[in-house]
């Protein structure tokens, strides 16, 4: 078949032009009862009820994006499942392993982003996209249906077409034109100055990314390369950059004098900062060098040049002082103790459990922080900035509680070393009399303590010399009872003789008498075992209580003699 200009080329279905979307719709209703399928309708914009009369089926796109969307929640969740719960098993604020609530955002992202590649391909795929060519651009009317005119296009795939009966159906529509398509009479092969410029645009794109990891593992003498001028060198400043608009180099400026800030109406900003800052200010390059150093932590030198405050702004009462020491609990006991001394409870803590990365805290005792030392400024800076692992508590306390804290804090220091002459005067008998009080029972709890000691020292000895009389009354039981029915036949024959006789026998029995009070004295002695030892002690009570006729006998046995003597 022959196209308009006579050329031999393949005819690719035949196309009808109208004026209105009313004839296109009329057209449409026609071909699609005549059993056509395979054909389109072009339009400048849409045409509400086009589809139906093409005889256009719903789409399976949605289909398609609901699946995609349960298989991303479906993959999100068994992703989270699997790492929280099965393979890394991580508890996060007692939560359960597999937490839904917690796995909803996962969920949901993924159900997105597979929905919309879903959405995004699925049409590709259904309306055979890309295409990189049409037939109708063949037919130079088609350039109208971006503009005015409707078009009804039946394609030649389609098992009713017949070129002769597909033109006789268009013409009873009562179209302005019917033509048929031919296909492109172009070569289908790309041209080869594409290829060319493709391999020339790839090879060059190679020199960036060498360039770039040069720089990357090279040094170089020269600053970086600035793409954004504007952006990299703007005419602002950063607060800790010098700059010569200024005398004093800073870029930063210092508050206007007499500035006075919100919230804090009652103190300057000296008094908020702890800083004398015009001072500070006045010096030139020597006062912006210190206020840097101090701002980034620099060395002591910065901070022991630093013109701190030096009086408390506070009126010193009793009522400062009670508002210091309610504030000083409820802050700074905790660490440093109630006395200051760095001993408080998170310190005890933290020494129980051996902790190895616990610092402690200072004892606000040192000398250091006396007053001639350290003034109440830097103090007041401290609080409210922190101080090594110390935190800030500018946030926490209020202005005029930390310079009542300092306050309390002073008066605490003094309390340690304080001398009689510091005390008022209506008060110095009344603690001289507790002194004295307290002089005198120190006294009297050493001399008792001391009298304790004597006497626990006295019965050690006596207990330790008791011991060999006990083995020795021991080892004495069994002879002494023995020999205690003849003691008791020569008592009644000693009694009957004269006084003069047993002088002489009463001499020589003198030391077996003596010898007695040892025997009692072990007697105590063996009562004082333990009650494990009870069942021995009653065994040897006999011979204990025997002993005063066992110490006789040798008097009755030698005055028996002195007897026969006579």
């Amino acid at each position: 078949m022959a196209d308009s200009s006579g050329n031999q080329s393949k005819s690719r279905g035949v196309v009808a032009e109208y004026d209105t979307p009313d004839a296109l719709i009329a057209a449409a209703n026609r071909v699609r009862e005549a059993g056509y399928t395979k054909t389109d309708a072009f339009s400048p914009f849409p045409v509400h009820g086009i589809d139906e009369a093409i005889g256009i089926k719903p789409t399976i796109l949605p289909w398609i994006v609901l699946a995609a969307g349960t298989t991303g929640c479906l993959t999100g969740l068994s992703m989270e499942t699997w790492m929280n719960a099965i393979d890394y098993p991580y508890i996060i604020s007692g939560k359960p392993y597999i937490s839904l609530p917690a796995f909803i955002p996962v969920a949901f992202e993924l159900t997105i982003l597979f929905s919309a590649f879903a959405a995004f391909f699925g049409q590709w795929a259904l309306n055979g996209l890309p295409k990189f060519s049409n037939a109708m651009f063949t037919s130079p009317r088609f350039d109208a249906a971006t503009d005015d005119k409707f078009f009804l296009y039946i394609d030649s795939a389609d098992a009713r077409f017949d070129d002769a009966g597909a033109r006789a159906l268009l013409d009873d529509t009562k179209p302005n034109v019917v033509e048929d398509v031919y296909d492109d009479k172009s070569s289908p092969n790309v041209p080869r100055f594409i290829y060319l410029a493709v391999l020339v645009l790839a090879v060059l794109s190679i020199f960036p990314l060498l360039v770039i990891a040069d720089m990357r593992v090279t040094k170089s003498s020269k600053p970086r390369f600035h793409i954004f001028w504007d952006m990299d060198f703007m005419p602002s400043k950063k607060p800790q950059q010098k700059t010569i608009l200024f005398a004093d180099g800073r870029t930063m400026r210092p508050n206007v004098p007499g500035t006075v800030s919100r919230g804090n109406g009652e103190f300057d900003i000296d008094d908020q900062t702890g800083i004398q800052l015009e001072a500070m200010a006045g010096g030139g390059p020597d006062g912006s060098t210190q206020l840097v150093a101090f701002a980034q932590q620099a060395d002591g030198d910065a901070a022991a040049q630093t013109p701190w405050v030096k009086e408390n702004p506070l009126t010193i009462d009793r009522a400062t002082l009670d508002r210091g020491r309610e504030r000083f609990d409820i802050y700074c006991a905790v660490c440093h103790g109630r006395d200051g001394f760095g001993d408080g409870l998170v310190n005890q803590r933290a020494k129980k459990i051996l902790a190895t990365t616990w610092t402690q805290p200072t004892s606000l005792h040192d000398e250091r922080l006396a007053a001639d030392k350290m003034p109440d400024g830097q103090i007041f800076n401290t609080i409210s900035n922190g101080i090594r692992k110390m935190p800030g508590y500018a946030g926490q306390i209020a202005v005029e509680d930390r310079w009542a804290i300092i306050a309390y804090l002073r008066v605490l220091q003094a309390s340690r070393d304080a001398t009689i002459n510091e005390i008022p005067a209506n008060k110095r008998a009344k603690l001289a009399r507790e002194a004295e009080q307290l002089k005198k029972q120190i006294e009297a709890a050493e001399a008792e303590r001391e009298k304790q000691a004597q006497a626990n020292e006295k019965q050690a000895q006596a207990k330790k010399s008791a011991e060999p009389a006990t083995e020795e009354a021991a080892s004495e039981e069994a002879p002494a009872a023995e020999a205690k029915p003849a003691t008791e036949e020569a008592k009644p024959a000693a009694e009957e003789k004269p006084a003069a006789e047993e002088k002489p026998a009463t001499e020589e029995a003198k030391p077996a008498a003596e010898e007695k009070p040892a025997a009692e004295e072990a007697k105590p002695a063996a009562e004082e075992k333990p009650a494990a030892e009870d069942a021995p002690a009653a065994k040897e009570e006999p011979a204990a209580e025997a002993k005063p006729e066992a110490a006789e006998e040798p008097a009755a046995d030698q005055a028996a003699p002195a007897d026969d003597k006579n």
